[in-house]
């Protein structure tokens, strides 16, 4: 599956800028807010993929780096334990 990820970064040199962009829509907004802007831009942005298999995999892909994360991290407190 992680085969058919594109891993290069896609939005050199504008990268710092689009996450800029970013930040900003989500000022003064509550959690909430957030969380339903986030879901909107979700949506657009599969609009644009226009590919439901791509975004299926693209769906898998995010959960799985979360859930990698989720056992590093749960990883790096054992070690700490073990010290």
């Amino acid at each position: 599956m992680s085969a058919l990820l594109e891993t290069k970064d896609q939005l050199s040199p504008d990268t710092d800028d689009v996450y800029t962009a970013l930040m900003v829509a989500h000022e003064g907004l509550s959690e909430a807010e957030s969380h339903a802007l986030n879901a909107r831009l979700v949506l657009l942005l599969a609009n644009e993929v226009g590919n439901s298999t791509r975004l299926k995999t693209l769906f898998e892909e995010a959960r799985a780096v979360r859930e990698r994360r989720k056992g590093e991290a749960q990883g790096e407190a054992e070690e700490e334990t073990d010290e």
